[in-house]
């Protein structure tokens, strides 16, 4: 039997998302990324558990490229502000049946990046992304800053508004390594932190080492 994703492999895993046989390459590559993997999946388990090592080589290639869209070194802070975003991207379900893609993603950055910048001039003012998708982004990612930026200052707003720009700019595909395709930069980010995988459950924490 073919896998019938790739149509190339024989497929071996039974995939309890697609109820049918998939190939083990397929199933390694696409869990989390193309398929709503349930919780209790048992490859997806040993996967989180012990990922292989060519899993772990695209996540660290990934990261190359999300890191290197930012334009230039991130401080400590910076890296944990585009961790804590990130998390925020890969998480978030627009209502009803519509997709999530990078330019949602970029003009949600590009609207709180904003809000942010104005803040820092003195300007009380909300931006709010043009789209409901993006704009419903924006606000997750607001109620994220509010509450770990308690107490941080201006410094931490600046940070902050630094790395909302570089999500718009890889977002926008205007960086190094992302292609024109509508969902490149979502995918590298699902690689790098993936979502929950369905039933709610918490997923496993990376294995790649924060630089």
């Amino acid at each position: 039997m073919i896998c019938p994703l790739c149509r190339r492999r024989p497929a071996k895993r039974a995939c309890p998302a697609l109820a049918q046989t998939i190939c083990p390459t397929c199933c390694a590559t696409k869990r989390l990324v193309e398929i709503r993997c349930p919780a209790d999946c048992v490859y997806l388990e040993g996967a989180q558990r012990h990922p292989a090592a060519v899993v772990r080589k695209q996540q660290e290639q990934d990261l190359t490229v999300l890191i290197g869209s930012m334009g230039h070194r991130l401080s400590e802070v910076q890296l944990r502000l585009f961790f804590l975003l990130g998390s925020v991207v890969v998480r978030y379900r627009p209502e009803g049946l519509v997709t999530l893609a990078d330019t949602d993603v970029a003009e949600a950055a590009a609207a709180m990046a904003g809000t942010l910048e104005a803040a820092g001039r003195g300007l009380i003012a909300e931006l709010a992304a043009p789209s409901p998708v993006s704009e419903g982004l924006r606000r997750q990612l607001d109620g994220l800053l509010a509450e770990v930026g308690k107490g941080g200052g201006a410094r931490y707003a600046e940070d902050a508004a630094e790395v909302l720009r570089g999500i718009e700019r890889g977002a926008s595909h205007q960086a190094p390594g992302l292609g024109s395709g509508p969902v490149d930069y979502l995918t590298l980010l699902r690689r790098v932190m993936p979502p929950p995988p369905v039933e709610g459950r918490e997923p496993t924490p990376s294995s790649i080492i924060i630089p």
